[in-house]
């Protein structure tokens, strides 16, 4: 067989010559603006020849702050195209995050889109390695000082970029964690990590992506690869509907009203405030043949609600940035009757080909896939990382599997069921309760919208689960009610004693619950709850 290499380049010349006249659409409040593929493709060109022109070169980091568009697209195509490393910094950082993962990376140069000028000025002065910085858009950028314009630096250039030969095994791309505790770590993808995610992703088991799809990636660019869906739409040629700035969800109702999207993907709290909007307010979700909701645990009564009222298949995956991060989906087996589908459309999802899982217990013992066991999942494959950048961090390895901190039970048929983050769960009086399952309990009562359980305290049992519960507007449901719902479908144990009624869930810079916020409001006794009180 033939040794050709798997790049990005090769992604980049398959769309642009057999699917040339796909569209990449970005949403600018009112309408889109639309180019295809072919031009797309000539405009990536033209950036990796300014980019040259600025002094980068092969390994060199250039790194985007901006929105999901077309430019972001172009970047993602053209930075890893000419041999240097496509860095998205996260814009919900803290600014000393931004600044120390900038610094780490070593960026060399930024792209930023002009609506965020105000929020990367704020670090500017930090970067020490960034030498230039390019504005994406028009509007004043003179708290910046000296920048490029972007629509400039490609109008200068000429089509035509001889793209280099790459090695597979070069760094493609880069990605830092949000959820590890200390400093974010940085996870760097391949380019042969890359194409062989994209074809698991555009495999039928998962996205499973064609021409004939209209594909609107509300997942941030700047999160976990963007679930690849860059590299696996621009591989099956589907028209790109990409949000921008517009992620709110009263024009995300009207651009999909508009644009009729076939399949999207992002995090639960997006499609539960979309699903609130369109109870609200009407819409029309009839276009999506499937919706893929991950990031943080998916309620079932959340993929109800899609299914019942808007007859939308919403389908629960799972992944981090440390996988690429597609690692499973929960599509329910073969022969499965209605009645039980959703039974195992609720669980995190079956382990994707490609990716090999494997449950440990604390002493590292390998537990079998029966469905009961529960250890801490552990995962290797060609797209998951084997270490981090410039951070060997050695207890997130094992034996040459990545732990994934998550805790959870496989059956036999390659079915997770996680059941907390090894750092949040509760053990009380020697018993685990897993935070994940009791929350989705809880907010599968019709008047709660959003429920975190966090473990606190008790003189008697070392440790109890506080649940702290967003009611829908209106609502006055209190813990009784909450606590007779909750009898015939949890273990009597783990119903909570404690609850707290807050506005909001705090959540991560990347949409999950934030439960070190709770913990640490509980601590300073900022949350209020009703219920014993702890020792």
């Amino acid at each position: 067989m033939m040794d050709s290499p798997l790049t990005i380049t090769s992604l980049l010349r398959h769309g642009a010559q057999v699917y040339g006249d796909s569209e990449v659409r970005t949403f600018e409040g009112e309408g889109c603006r639309s180019a295809t593929y072919r031009q797309v493709a000539d405009r990536c060109e033209r950036l990796a020849a300014a980019l040259t022109r600025l002094g980068v070169g092969a390994g060199d980091r250039v790194a985007t702050f901006g929105w999901n568009t077309q430019e972001h697209l172009e970047a993602y195509l053209a930075v890893p195209s000419m041999g240097a490393v496509l860095h998205t910094l996260n814009i919900r950082l803290f600014p000393e995050q931004l600044v120390y993962i900038a610094n780490h990376a070593g960026d060399k140069v930024v792209l930023v889109d002009a609506s965020l000028v105000p929020l990367f000025a704020k670090i500017r002065a930090q970067l020490t390695t960034v030498e230039h910085i390019v504005v994406i858009g028009d509007g004043d950028a003179s708290t910046l000082g000296e920048v490029l314009r972007y629509d400039a630096l490609l109008a200068a250039e000429k089509p035509g970029f001889a793209w280099p030969d790459l090695d597979e095994r070069t760094a493609a791309a880069m990605c830092y964690t949000s959820g590890t505790t200390g400093h974010p770590k940085g996870v760097v993808y391949s380019h042969r990590s890359n194409v062989l995610h994209s074809y698991g992703v555009n495999s039928a088991s998962a996205f499973g992506l064609t021409e004939a799809d209209r594909l609107l990636p509300i997942v941030p660019m700047f999160h976990a690869n963007a679930w690849g869906l860059p590299y696996a739409g621009f591989m099956a040629g589907v028209d790109f509907i990409m949000p921008g700035r517009f992620l709110q969800p009263e024009p995300m109702c009207k651009l999909i009203r508009s644009e009729r999207p076939t399949v999207s993907g992002g995090v639960p709290t997006v499609w539960t405030d979309v699903m609130r909007h369109v109870e609200a307010h009407g819409g029309d979700l009839s276009s999506f043949r499937l919706i893929v909701c991950g990031g943080s645990a998916v309620p079932r009564a959340l993929i109800e609600r899609f299914q019942e009222r808007a007859g939308v298949r919403l389908v629960q995956a799972w992944g981090m940035t440390e996988t690429s991060p597609l690692a499973a989906m929960a599509r329910a087996p073969r022969n499965t009757a209605p009645a039980d589908e959703m039974n195992w459309r609720e669980r995190t999802g079956r382990i994707a080909a490609g990716v090999e899982l494997r449950l440990c217990d604390d002493a590292g013992t390998v537990l079998p896939w029966d469905g009961q066991s529960v250890g801490e999942i552990e995962v290797r494959g060609p797209w998951i990382t084997a270490s981090y950048y410039k951070d060997p961090a050695p207890e997130k390895f094992h034996d040459g599997w990545l732990r994934t901190g998550d805790v959870g039970t496989v059956c036999d048929k390659g079915f997770i069921r996680i059941t907390d983050r090894a750092k949040d769960v509760i053990k009380s009086g020697g018993e685990w309760i897993p935070s994940v399952e009791l929350e989705n309990a809880i907010m599968g009562h019709p008047e709660v919208l959003e429920a975190a359980v966090i473990g606190v305290p008790d003189t008697r049992w070392q440790e109890r689960p506080l649940a702290c519960v967003v009611r829908r507007d209106g609502s006055s449901v209190g813990p009784d009610e909450l606590r007779a719902f909750l009898t015939d479908k949890v273990a009597h144990w783990w119903l909570p004693e404690r609850w707290s009624f807050i506005e909001q869930v705090p959540r991560t810079s990347v949409g999950k619950f934030d439960k070190k916020v709770l913990r640490a409001r509980f601590g300073t006794g900022e949350l209020v709850y009703v219920g014993p009180r702890s020792p």
